[in-house]
């Protein structure tokens, strides 16, 4: 099924499986609240994905790995109601798929089934094989994440690039080749050399999308807060910063602490009126209240 560009209808894994075959690159970006999906949405970006990086970006947390279910499933639900045409992707967080295989499939349903989503994401390769095929099984497509995979940020000694020298790149190949074979219908490859991307994508049936990965993926993705300047605590090589939102919001919350200590604001166009006669009406009932009653 061929979806032309800027379609309003909505973007399904058929949707972006056609665009491989057809060469036309996927767009994907993050989302964790209604306001941004809504935004999203109406941009014709192709995916949404409500990534546990909110844990980072919107939570404060040093890391991924606080994030919970119950956080994931609140900003779920609140993403889905904005959107009416990306495909919508869940992040599974830490330990909510590593556990056992049916805790995974019973964890990925709960994002379909609560919070709106169409597809999860759980990062691994050969190690959580199994537990893909059996939420695939069960009904729920699923999205892989290979290369840095920041749930492992400890086992991987930092989020560094990943798949630099050639036995680890043929490894990083067969993960991408088992994650497909397990029923993914697409893989997300982070940090890793534009060559070997480009490598996986070619052999892989399934799309590619990258981050940090090159220009040879079938798609790309970006955290929004890198993209619009929001989160500054450390940029990644790979994002492009389209707009400094941050300083925008510093100075207009300087903007509005100026004008109150000032007396600017509220000024008459931002208060409500009272007629005349009614306000009379009522500061003759304050007065009445507060006279005396006679002995």
């Amino acid at each position: 099924m061929h979806v032309p560009p800027n379609s309003r209808e909505k973007v399904t894994i058929n949707t972006l499986q056609a665009k491989k075959e057809h060469r036309e690159v996927i767009t994907m970006l993050t989302a964790y609240d209604y306001p941004t999906a809504q935004a999203l949405d109406r941009a014709d970006v192709d995916a949404i994905l409500v990534g546990d990086s909110l844990g980072m970006v919107v939570l404060g947390y040093r890391n991924t790995l606080s994030v919970t279910m119950e956080d994931m499933l609140h900003h779920c639900k609140a993403v889905s109601r904005g959107v009416r045409r990306c495909h919508l992707v869940g992040d599974m967080p830490f330990m909510s798929y590593q556990v056992s295989t049916p805790e995974a499939v019973r964890n990925a349903g709960r994002f379909l089934q609560e919070a709106g989503m169409d597809a999860v994401k759980l990062e691994g390769g050969r190690e959580v094989a199994a537990s893909i095929e059996a939420t695939v099984t069960a009904g729920i497509p699923v999205m892989g994440h290979l290369g840095l995979t920041p749930q492992s940020v400890h086992k991987l000694g930092g989020l560094k690039v990943q798949a630099t020298s050639a036995e680890a790149a043929r490894r990083l190949l067969e993960d991408a080749l088992i994650l497909e074979r397990a029923g993914c219908y697409a893989v997300v490859l982070e940090a890793i050399p534009e060559r070997v991307a480009e490598l996986i994508s070619k052999r892989l049936n399934i799309p590619t999308i990258g981050i940090g990965a090159g220009a040879h993926c079938d798609g790309q993705v970006l955290v929004t807060h890198d993209l619009l300047g929001l989160f500054d605590r450390f940029t990644p090589k790979f994002a492009k910063q389209y707009a400094n939102l941050q300083s925008q919001m510093m100075q207009a919350f300087r903007d509005y602490v100026a004008d109150v200590t000032s007396h600017r604001f509220p000024s008459a166009e931002h208060c409500y009126p009272i007629r005349e006669e009614e306000l009379r009406a009522l500061l003759e009932s304050l007065e009445e209240q507060t006279v005396p009653p006679t002995a």
